[in-house]
């Protein structure tokens, strides 16, 4: 059994309220536009962090983190990207390996937009995207995500709102 904490658009902005959120955690993930080093340096030293860039990251973000995270946990396979879509509308760039290799679970940011929602179309794809929980961008409310996986089973899912975008 394993304890997420999943964010994704900080844009340079690492609120510190998230580490109380994400004490229980096992492992950090972030799904792209981290915005700094110093924001990946800081997950990392808190707990175990898995990431992918966005397309904000600069070169040194991009030496630190792939563009895919692609693993399995607990029983699931797992699918991080940051541009990715959503259902049904999928980035091209992703739908063809959706259809030939569908993930349990397909984590996405980018788009700002909390979601969390099974896809049928791929099996039951659990479709992820935390939201921002950054300051820049067009969302109101800060978010995040937090579950657990445990024995093929995404479970005990729950919605952090850290406060209005330009609250802080």
């Amino acid at each position: 059994m394993k304890q997420i904490g999943l964010l994704s658009d900080t844009h340079g902005y690492l609120d510190e309220a998230l580490f109380g959120y994400f004490e229980n955690c096992d492992e950090i993930w972030h799904a792209g536009d981290i915005g700094t080093v110093a924001i990946i340096e800081a997950l990392q030293a808190f707990r175990p962090t898995r990431m992918v860039f966005g397309n904000i990251d600069h070169h040194e973000i991009r030496q630190l983190a792939p563009e895919h995270q692609r693993f399995e946990l607990e029983g699931l396979s797992i699918w991080m990207t940051h541009i990715g879509g959503y259902p049904p509308r999928y980035n091209p760039a992703v739908r063809r390996s959706l259809r030939q290799t569908p993930p349990d679970l397909f984590i996405c940011g980018h788009s700002h937009i909390l979601r969390v929602m099974k896809d049928p179309a791929f099996g039951q794809m659990l479709y992820l995207n935390p939201g921002a929980a950054g300051r820049e961008g067009f969302h109101h409310m800060r978010t995040a995500l937090k579950f657990t996986l445990d024995a093929g089973r995404v479970k005990d899912m729950a919605v952090i709102e850290m406060g209005k975008r330009g609250q802080i």
